[in-house]
């Protein structure tokens, strides 16, 4: 597989789209960061890290959804920098996902973290996905 993180948000979609409740997904570093900082943002119900089944382990994500109209928490996830084309962004230039509405999830020097939260450390890095 060439693009993990690609994967990651296709399974994502995948699930949403077929209206899971729980989606299993192999785990790495860089996807347990972007889990964490999905759940702190509340676009996840849940998340649990299962090690032993595979060697790098496991990622349990409880989807969250609406109780009344059943309607996902996100409504996209898209795929920003590619192995092919990398995107890299400074603290000036931040870019905004739906005019404030959703989130950057940015791999920076000091790790992985949300735009808003890069933009006031004055740090820049690489744009992996939008969330919204």
């Amino acid at each position: 597989m060439t693009d993990p993180i690609a994967d990651y948000l296709t399974r994502l979609r995948n699930a949403i789209k077929a209206n899971h409740r729980v989606v299993e997904i192999p785990a790495s570093n860089l996807k347990k960061e972007i889990t964490k900082i999905l759940f702190e943002q509340g676009y996840i119900l849940n998340y649990k890290f299962i090690e032993g089944e595979t060697p790098a382990g496991i990622i349990k994500i409880a989807l969250k959804y609406d109780p009344i109209d059943k309607v996902n928490a996100i409504k996209a996830l898209k795929r920003v920098s590619r192995p092919g084309l990398r995107q890299y962004t400074g603290y000036k230039d931040m870019p905004r996902v739906l005019n404030g509405l959703g989130i950057a999830i940015l791999s920076t020097s000091q790790g992985v973290m949300t735009n808003k939260k890069a933009a006031e450390l004055k740090i820049g890095g690489e744009v992996l996905c939008y969330v919204y």
